[in-house]
């Protein structure tokens, strides 16, 4: 009988509870101790600390399982950004929001131009024996998240190259620990050189709005509570997703070694797939809403909010709890020479866009940039809070819009980034210069963006 009732407790559901009594105890010890307060380590990351020395390779007393936790990270990272995507919210093309798209970009390219050139000098000096284009992995786990991380270096570990995952988790931490503390340590250092902008109550931005009022609940008598709706929504789209990876891996097939590479590069991207049927189901609702065929919005933001913080906050810690002890014994100094050298040309291009590019509210841009991409948008969100409390400025608003225009933006980046991948299966190390050149090359290109938008609010501003 026990072992009939111990069977209905699977693994997952112990690990779910685990996770949950971490996050607990994590937003317990944030509350209490005024270092974590001072320093803005969300919850999750000090859930996910907990968990990493409570875990097998340390202490032993939390039975959580590397690989499982791995996969949690995966799917928690669609779940969160389908359910992102899926808020209804106006998306505007103002010059700030796109402003914000091409600086995004251009981190990114700038964390990958570092990362590639110094993996390639470290492989051909004193590390021959790391791959030379991990740290591809930084911009993934700076400018993206654990996620994102974990997924594409999991994807390069099916074609032979050792500990992708846990280096992209590895990275993403640190990533973490640069926009916590880095992000701190800025404020403080910046706040008296650029004071934060008064801003009028009037003037408060759509992202204060969006959290004070957000009902648009289905009435009672539809017999289906909003969350299972929301529910529905993001699995439908899931399924989808899941339908189109298994039918391109079926089409690609017949190519060999060629097609199971790529196909495995397209699972390792399904949140893209996941972000793009999300966009086409807002789109369908909103459509059927004008013509009168659909009388009730489906699709709640606050449930949405609620749905896309918990995925991401499981995420984080079980990302975090996941890294290997192992890898970080064999790649520490890689790591540590990449990442710091990532953090500072973040900082310094975030300071940097703030002054040349957005010229006003340079404390709460460059803050919001920072601790977005090097850890997430909660991050991010957080520094731009300690400046801006109310999302008074139009910080918030960039930084989320442009957060979607950028995502179309870099699209190219994600064929970019395979070539290194194709290099290293066939044995044909040009190619990793190749993706070099072509990240310098894309890189010039935003940055033409970012001055041409400068340029075109002027003409626009000396023509009125």
């Amino acid at each position: 009988m026990s072992e009939t009732m111990s069977a209905m407790w699977p693994p997952a559901i112990m690990d779910a509870i685990i996770l949950s009594v971490l996050l607990l105890i994590g937003h317990f010890l944030k509350r209490k101790i005024p270092l974590f307060k001072r320093f803005l380590l969300p919850s999750a990351m000090i859930a996910g600390f907990l968990g990493l020395a409570a875990g097998p390779e340390l202490l032993g007393i939390a039975p959580l399982d590397i690989e499982r936790l791995g996969v949690y990270v995966y799917h928690l990272l669609s779940v969160g950004f389908i359910a992102l995507t899926l808020k209804d919210r106006p998306m505007t093309a103002s010059r700030p929001v796109v402003k914000t798209a091409f600086f995004i970009v251009s981190v990114y390219l700038i964390q990958g131009i570092i990362g590639l050139g110094l993996s390639l000098i470290l492989a051909a000096t004193i590390f021959p024996d790391l791959f030379p284009a991990i740290g591809l992995i930084l911009p993934l786990g700076f400018g993206q998240g654990p996620g994102q991380a974990y997924s594409i270096g999991r994807t390069w570990e099916n074609a032979g190259v050792l500990f992708g995952g846990g280096i992209g988790l590895t990275m993403a931490t640190i990533g973490f620990l640069w926009a916590t503390f880095g992000g701190v340590f800025l404020a403080n250092r910046l706040r008296h050189r650029f004071p934060p902008a008064e801003v009028t109550r009037g003037q408060e931005s759509a992202a204060a709005e969006i959290t004070d009022n957000e009902a648009g609940e289905l009435p009672l008598s539809n017999m289906i509570d909003g969350g299972t709706l929301q529910l529905f929504l993001i699995g439908l789209i899931y399924l989808a997703v899941y339908g189109t990876l298994q039918g391109l891996s079926a089409l690609l097939a017949p190519l060999g070694s060629l097609g199971q590479n790529l196909a495995n590069v397209l699972w390792g991207f399904h949140f893209v797939f996941g972000t793009i049927y999300a966009v086409v189901v807002k789109i369908i609702m909103n459509r059927l809403k004008r013509i009168g065929l659909m009388t009730h919005t489906y699709n709640n933001n606050y449930l949405l909010s609620r749905i896309s913080g918990t995925a991401f906050d499981f995420m984080v810690t079980a990302a975090i709890a996941a890294i290997s002890i192992e890898v970080l014994q064999a790649n520490w100094a890689p790591i540590l020479i990449i990442t710091t050298l990532g953090g500072l040309a973040t900082a310094w291009f975030a300071l940097w866009a703030a002054r040349r590019v957005f010229k006003t509210d340079v404390l709460e841009y460059t803050l919001g940039f920072f601790g977005t991409y090097t850890g997430t948008l909660s991050t991010g969100m957080a520094l731009l809070r300690t400046v801006d409390p109310g999302f008074r400025t139009r910080v918030a608003d960039s930084l989320v819009l442009g957060g979607g225009l950028a995502l179309f933006l870099a699209f190219p980046l994600l064929i970019i980034l395979n070539i290194p991948l194709v290099g290293f299966t066939e044995g044909r190390p040009e190619l990793y210069l190749l993706t070099l050149g072509l990240l310098v090359a894309y890189l010039a290109l935003t940055i033409f963006g970012l001055v041409f938008t400068r340029k075109s609010r002027r003409a626009g501003a000396s023509g009125e």
